[in-house]
């Protein structure tokens, strides 16, 4: 099928200009000067489909690179499968994920992967990828990470929470970080001093601290600046790249920054709950309410200025990504485990859906351009977990994963009105945005239209990534 999206302007990194941009079949093979003849009289008539984008931004497809769909935890399982967690991504803007798979120690990293492909194949609306999580290095799963490049995996998760789940010590983090230095894979941490956080969780329900605002108050910002700087080190001496992922605390981001300014190959990610949410408004609410709330790394107070921050940060460059940390839970029978025990609230927010306009509302508010806002979701992604050119960019050759975004529209988030995660509530319930998603393209199929769904299960493929381009 030929789409023909003309009148709009096309947004990229560099900046915004007026085009059309024609698609045939799941490619773009042209971005014209409107109204441009270099491939015939009249396009419009000829093309199969016209969009008409007057008035609105043309962009890239975002790509959200950290997303948890189907993931065993706490005793539970997040509630969105591939099918409706990437359905809703579509909704929102989204046309690629990269999920994680989970291996746990005593696992074989191979089987783990096979699992996550059964789990995925033939389900997702819009394309995906995976990441690897490591949960248990050693021997075999250090070999594995070598074999994994071909299939297309080409980034590792470690975690310095979570003793006795996905821990690793330093010793094997070092280990696994030597194995990245060699194959030129990346690193991705969750950085939180995990050993330390349970032996303060464990105070805290000593002492009757039951309540999910506890759940923030005993995983301070010191255990995660601490993580980073330790796992910048570990980099340091092994010389592998780290991604650090979910960055809430701005004195570890200030870490991170200061080693950037010097040179080494460390980058920071971001999530919409760390920029606009908060351990005050949100994780502190009455009764049982702040579960809705509870993620790792939490919430932390506006009273410190970690959201204003981390809202600087994106606009120096000393945090490259958005992403969501998508995982999401029901209030009923998963978060309600935790009732009388906040270490026992499954740890996850629900966001995928609604990421590309909480980022846009930030290019209203004048925290960032339309340009960054294009480069933190989409751009940087593709080039920082290897599908830039695939993916990532408004040009001929790239997949025609496009958004026609209205400026001039609205979004108003809540159940009711924009919620189709499988979830029984919304973290973001009353949040209006300043924009609208009004057609969605995935690899030339349109998926959303005029606020109705269009795509179908299936339709998304399993996306072979190469190295990180922001390390060769």
């Amino acid at each position: 099928m030929t789409v023909l999206i003309k009148g709009g302007t096309v947004i990229s990194p560099t900046g915004s200009t007026a085009a059309d941009v024609l698609v045939d079949g799941e490619r773009i093979v042209a971005v014209l000067e409107p109204g441009s003849t270099a491939l015939g009289a009249d396009l419009a008539a000829s093309a199969e489909r016209v969009i008409d984008a007057t008035g609105k931004y043309v962009v890239p497809g975002g790509i959200d690179g950290h997303t948890h769909m189907q993931m065993p935890f706490g005793g539970t399982e997040a509630s969105d499968t591939f099918e409706t967690g990437t359905r809703a991504a579509a909704w929102g803007g989204t046309t690629t994920i990269v999920d994680f798979v989970v291996q746990r120690q005593g696992e074989r990293v191979q089987e783990t992967l096979a699992a996550w492909h059964a789990k995925a194949g033939g389900e997702c609306a819009i394309d995906y990828g995976f990441h690897q999580i490591i949960g248990g290095v050693d021997d075999d799963s250090l070999k594995a990470m070598d074999e994994l490049i071909e299939e297309g995996v080409t980034t590792f998760k470690l975690f310095m929470a979570y003793p006795g789940v996905f821990y690793s010590d330093d010793g094997q983090i070092l280990r696994a970080m030597q194995t990245a230095a060699s194959n030129g894979s990346m690193i991705m941490m969750h950085a939180e001093n995990g050993t330390a956080i349970d032996v303060l969780v464990q105070q805290a329900l000593a002492r009757g601290e039951t309540d999910p605002v506890y759940h923030g108050l005993t995983r301070p910002w010191q255990t995660e600046e601490e993580a980073t700087h330790r796992a910048i080190m570990l980099a340091r001496i092994t010389g592998a790249p780290l991604y650090v992922v979910h960055m809430s605390a701005k004195q570890a981001v200030a870490t991170l920054a200061a080693h950037r300014g010097e040179g080494l190959n460390v980058f920071g990610e971001t999530c919409p709950q760390y920029l606009y949410l908060s351990l005050e408004k949100n994780l502190a609410a009455a009764g049982f309410e702040g579960a809705k709330w509870v993620c790792s790394t939490p919430l932390r107070a506006e009273a410190e200025g970690h959201q204003e921050e981390l809202w600087k940060y994106l606009r120096t460059n000393d945090l490259q990504v958005v992403s969501t940390d998508h995982c999401p839970f029901c209030m009923k029978e998963q978060k309600e485990l935790g009732i009388g025990d906040f270490s026992k609230i499954p740890n996850g927010i629900g966001s995928v859906e609604h990421r590309m306009d909480l980022l846009f509302q930030g290019v209203v508010d004048g925290r960032i351009t339309k340009e960054r806002w294009v480069e933190l979701c989409s751009t940087t992604p593709a080039r920082m977990f290897g599908m830039y050119g695939k993916k990532g960019i408004i040009a001929p050759g790239a997949d025609a994963d496009i958004v026609v975004y209205d400026p001039n529209g609205h979004t108003s988030i809540g159940l009711g009105k924009t919620h189709h995660m499988n979830m029984d509530y919304s973290a973001w319930e009353g949040y209006e945005i300043d924009g609208h998603v009004d057609t969605v393209l995935s690899r030339g199929t349109v998926v959303i239209d005029d606020n109705q769904y269009l795509g179908a299960k299936g339709h998304g493929q399993f996306i072979k990534r190469g190295l990180s381009q922001y390390l060769s």
